[in-house]
This record gives C-alpha cells, structure tokens and sequence, in this order.
C-alpha cells in the first residue's frame, strides 16, 4: 500500500510516500519568513504554504521513485492547526485526489506526532509495542497519551494553560533570543549550570500541567537582576537556559513518572517539537534506564510537523477503510 501524505498544519509544507510504513520520501520546506516577527505570522504561512505546495509534492514523489497513478491514497493534516494553512493543504489534498481517483485520508495532527514511531526507514525498524504510553510535547500542546492501538488514544493528562514548547520560546523572547527559541536554549544550556537559578514550579493535581507560573517566575527574576545590573543576561545566558531548560524537564518527567507508575505500563515513547530537545531526551532515556523500561525517542527528523507521521497514521486509518469526503472541511481545534 502506497500513501502520499501532505502536512500544512503549521509553518512546514511537507510531503511524503511510504509503502506499507517504509519511508520512501520525505520532503519539508521551512518558511524563515517568521524570523523577524518572533513568531509564526498566520497570513504569511498560508501565502508560503501556496508558494511550496506543488514542488514540495512534486520533488517527494520523484524522490519515492514512484509514478502518481501507484498512490493508493492521501493522507492529509485536516486539523488542528492554523486555519489558513490548514486549508491550503486541505484543498490541495481534495484536487489532486479528485484527478487522481483515489480515496482522501483525513489525519489528525495530534495522532500523527504520536504515531511517528511507526515511520520505518526498513523492514527491521522496531516499532513501540501496544499499550504506551507517549508523551507528546510541542509549542502548542502538551499531554500525557495513553495509547492502546493506533485507533485507540486517550489523554491522561494536559497543560491547563501555556506548552512547553510556549514556555521555551517565550522565555527566550525575553532574553531577546531570535525565534524559534528552544533550539537556541538546548544549546545554551550544554555550556550552563542548571542549579545556578531556581524558577518556580506548579502543584496540580493528577497527571496535567502547568507553565505559566514558571514564565512569571522567569520574568520577575529577570527583571529584579535587570535593576541591579543591566547587561544581567548577556553575561548569564547559559545559565538562565540551563536553569529554565532543567525546571522544564522536572515539570515534565514529575508527571510523565507518575502516569507510567501509576498504570505500570513499561513502553514509553516521546513525541513533537520540543522532544528534539537534548535534555528531555536524556531525561527520559536515563528514567527508564533505571527502571528496565522500554522508551522510544523519535529521530529528531521526526519531531518537527513533517509528512511521514501523517502518511503512517493515514496507513493505519486506510487499513481500516476510513476516508474522508471530499466536502470536509479542516478544523483548527480538536482533542485527541
């Protein structure tokens, strides 16, 4: 079975071919557009998601080495995500479809960052065994996923207001770090020391999350070193990343380690944007380490809104004979 997935959620035009899961192409196109205004301007991405679309399709399927009439089917983001992007590859997806006369996969976005580690680059890739439990963490969401088949997906857990990934780049914002900030404050902190300042963290019950206390307490710590010394940050960089990046992964792994005690499931996985981070990734590994847990850590290829998630999660809804019409529109907001 061949899918051609197409990913338009956010700021990537991405496209991919897989056959039978095995990655064949995978081809994202970047907009650095939103660099200059610390973040990702709506109408701009959906002017560059109509600019990148077609070659973006066009280079995946000549990457795969394949012919259009092989596709069996297409695998599109329908949601959630910026509804101008959404609905540039929402309506490419329907035309080429409809010249195709193939079937149209509806994916939703969330279920494609879980189902990422089902991408295989073989036949010998090794795949998360069901249940797991996934951790998925971006710039917009962060919950702790209970997955019991690729069909079968409940929240344990969520932020009850600001992502990690939000907490990442508004705290480097602050520091007057160029946008995206999270992979600038990865790098910083390998050069910090994590135990120089101390950020608040939150006390909620159960298994969800909270950020905001922690950017408050960042920003008050800044300002109140500012009025002492006003070139504070340029000469403490690394440590305030080293120290914001170490709060952020406690917050995350105190709940992460309670879901996977609680439920006593020994598979785990991590997902989305901010599960590139070289920190969360080490804290994960070495939690379940010490545990004889089996944890999975996606290819930072992977992490990021790409096609390949999509096309696998279209894969396994194909599998079951569920298309989508070609009335339906995309949808910005949705939970799991």
């Amino acid at each position: 079975m061949i899918i051609l997935g197409i990913e338009s959620s956010c700021d990537d035009t991405s496209a991919a071919v897989i056959k039978d899961c095995v990655l064949l192409s995978n081809v994202i196109a970047s907009q650095k557009v939103h660099e200059a205004y610390g973040g990702v301007v709506p109408e701009l991405a959906s002017r560059a998601h109509q600019q990148n679309i077609v070659p973006v399709v066009s280079e995946a399927i000549r990457q795969a080495g394949i012919n259009k009439s092989e596709i069996d089917a297409i695998a599109f983001t329908r949601g959630p995500g910026l509804p101008g992007s959404l609905h540039v590859g929402t309506a490419f997806s329907k035309g080429l479809a409809l010249a195709l006369n193939i079937p149209l996969v509806d994916v939703n976005h969330l279920h494609g960052h879980v189902l990422a580690h089902f991408i295989k680059e073989d036949e010998d890739t090794e795949v998360p065994d069901f249940p797991f439990l996934c951790l998925l963490i971006s710039g917009g969401n962060s919950q702790i996923i209970k997955v019991e088949s690729p069909y079968d997906m409940g929240i344990m857990g969520q932020t009850i207001d600001d992502a990690a990934g939000e907490a990442f780049d508004k705290c480097a914002k602050v520091m007057g770090l160029p946008y995206p900030g999270g992979p600038i404050i990865d790098q910083l902190a390998q050069q910090g020391d994590p135990k120089r300042f101390k950020f608040a963290k939150p006390h909620i019950e159960g298994y969800n999350y909270s950020f905001s206390g922690l950017k408050t307490s960042f920003l008050y710590t800044l300002r109140d070193e500012l009025k002492l010394n006003p070139n504070f940050i340029e000469e403490n960089k690394a440590d305030l990343a080293a120290s914001l990046q170490k709060t952020i992964i406690d917050i995350l792994m105190d709940k992460f380690g309670k879901a996977i005690k609680d439920t006593g499931i020994k598979t785990v996985a991590i997902g989305g944007g901010v599960s590139a981070n070289s920190g969360v990734r080490a804290a994960v590994q070495q939690y379940c380490d010490r545990r004889g847990i089996k944890a999975f850590i996606p290819k930072r290829t992977f992490t990021t809104d790409n096609a390949a998630m999509i096309a696998v999660a279209g894969h396994y809804k194909f599998l079951r004979g569920e298309t989508c019409d070609i009335t339906a529109p995309p949808f910005a907001r949705v939970i799991i």
